[in-house]
């Protein structure tokens, strides 16, 4: 079994939270309200400490995840045979995980979600980005800092 940085796991965590204050912020407020149809006051949360509350722990355990993932195609075999963990870690190497797993993962949950909910392509597009930056970021972190 790998070891793990529960260090880095809650600092990858926080990520999603960071960059969604900036992205569905000043950078694509305007766009993101619009393709939802909504205003700014209706995406208040009625529970502002439950909802950050559990999108904090969902991003831990999606972080947890991106670890684990990321360390078990880390394996290498040794000139005897045995198998141990790579230490070819690098944030680049992290963040090409983290962004191929995205792709392969999230992106079918994301369009297979909004297809049914009826939403529009341009907000299925805003959170595409969105993830495939974030769980790169995240995996870079995860990958270098071990």
């Amino acid at each position: 079994m790998p070891e793990i940085n529960f260090i880095a796991v809650f600092v990858a965590a926080l990520i999603p939270s960071i960059m969604g204050a900036i992205y569905y912020g000043p950078l694509f407020e305007k766009q993101w309200l619009s393709s939802l149809g909504k205003t700014k006051e209706e995406m208040v949360p009625s529970n502002m400490a439950i909802t950050y509350g559990l999108a904090i722990l969902m991003a831990i355990l999606v972080s947890m995840s991106l670890k684990m993932t990321i360390e078990l195609v880390h394996r290498d075999v040794n000139s005897a045979g045995e198998m141990y963990f790579s230490s070819f870690h690098t944030f680049r190497h992290g963040a090409l995980h983290g962004a191929m797993l995205c792709i392969s993962f999230v992106v079918p949950i994301i369009v297979s979600l909004s297809l049914f909910q009826k939403v529009s392509g341009k907000n299925i597009i805003l959170n595409i980005i969105f993830w495939t930056v974030c769980l790169a970021i995240m995996g870079g972190i995860l990958d270098v800092w071990n």
